[in-house]
């Protein structure tokens, strides 16, 4: 047999006792009606009515169906002795209860069935007693206790209802605004790991490559030594700017009033084509068209493919050289880098990232991109449109 507590709750046991409590009070007191002077049963039948509807309140939540069946006769009963305040009160919240625990199709039943009713004690009541206002009273009286209690069990259902369904409907904008704060999240950590790596490959790769070459030729004159160690420290100093810069755009709580970073300009490419060189590997700068006013993103992607190409063509390229065409037209700028295909496997490590970050780059503003061979040549092709309002 299931315990007590999983049939009931600690209100329904304080309900059933107050209502015990109350009837018994309304009933001592006269708190009951007579339908005529010949049709009065004793006041002690008055409290069967009141004694089968207390414990039906046990089970008002847990089984308000049940409740509702077991209560019913008694109210019917209480109304053909004489309505009794008391189980009226009771058999009310019966029918609220009900209406709020039960299934939804229950509260439109009752609606249904107690307007009926409800409707019939008027008429009755009216027809009994010969007198129209009579049936009135017993019409309103009947409504108050029947109808009311299943109206306001409706109208607190769907303020539930609703209350619940705005509950779920921001639980959803939450994980919603959760999944776009992770993919923010996730795109500004891939953002920042193709800067960190487009900034510090290429002078990496470059210090590597010549002090590779101090340690491997024994017999390297001094001018050769000091042609060396100039690329390596030009480009040590040039990684540890370019991190600076990084450091302080990651920067939490930074110097407000310090002035930004510089970002890299096309303008720049000269330089860090000269300092892609190995002792058989040039590099040569060829423009095309007049430069126009480039919009940040354009130049920034731009001068990082150029940077990632020319890192890539140190650590993999065979002897010769490193082609880097730069052509601005009207609506886009046209990238090509073009050097000698390597024979005897790669220079030095290498992941593939860049290949990835660089195609990344170029689909952020959707442009296009491609890479592969070309004959004996590696070719590096990137098309950035310069309408970024257009393309964003």
């Amino acid at each position: 047999m299931p315990p007590l507590r999983r049939l009931t709750t600690r209100q329904d046991v304080f309900i059933a006792l107050a209502g015990l409590a109350g009837g018994i009070l309304m009933i001592g007191v006269h708190g009951y009606t007579t339908w005529a002077h010949d049709w009065n049963p004793a006041r002690e039948f008055r409290f069967l009515p009141l004694l089968g509807l207390c414990p039906a309140l046990l089970l008002r939540r847990r089984a308000p169906l049940a409740t509702l069946a077991l209560a019913t006769p008694f109210n019917f009963a209480d109304v053909l002795m004489g309505p009794s305040f008391a189980t009226a009160i009771i058999y009310g919240d019966v029918l609220y209860a009900a209406c709020l625990y039960g299934p939804r199709r229950t509260a439109e039943w009752l609606l249904a069935t107690t307007s009926a009713a409800t409707l019939l004690v008027a008429v009755g009541s009216g027809i009994a007693l010969g007198q129209v206002s009579l049936g009135v009273l017993g019409g309103a009286l009947a409504g108050v206790t029947w109808v009311a209690p299943v109206l306001t069990a409706m109208a607190v259902r769907e303020h539930r209802f609703k209350a619940e369904a705005e509950r779920e409907r921001a639980e959803q904008v939450a994980r919603l605004a959760e999944l776009d704060r992770r993919a923010a999240v996730g795109a500004e950590r891939a953002r920042m790991a193709r800067e960190l790596h487009d900034v510090i490959a290429n002078h990496l790769s470059a210090v590597a490559l010549h002090s590779s070459a101090v340690l491997k030729v024994r017999d390297l004159d001094r001018d050769g030594i000091d042609r060396a160690m100039e690329v390596i420290r030009e480009n040590s100093v040039q990684g540890l700017a370019e991190m600076r810069r990084m450091i302080g755009l990651l920067r939490d709580g930074g110097d407000a009033e310090a002035d930004p970073p510089a970002a890299p300009r096309l303008a720049e490419l000269g330089p860090l084509v000269a300092r892609t060189a190995r002792p058989d590997l040039s590099a040569r700068l060829e423009v095309a068209g007049e430069a126009p006013e480039l919009p940040a993103a354009v130049e920034l992607a731009a001068y990082r493919i150029v940077q990632e190409s020319l890192t890539n063509a140190l650590k993999h390229a065979g002897p010769g050289r490193a082609d880097v065409r730069v052509e601005y037209g009207r609506r886009r700028v046209v990238i090509d880098v073009v050097s000698p295909l390597g024979r005897a496997g790669s220079r030095l490590p290498g992941s593939g990232s860049g290949l990835i970050g660089m195609r990344e780059r170029a689909a952020m503003l959707a442009g296009e991109f491609a890479a592969g061979p070309d004959e004996d040549r590696w070719r590096v092709h990137a098309e950035l449109p310069l309408d970024q309002e257009r393309t964003s």
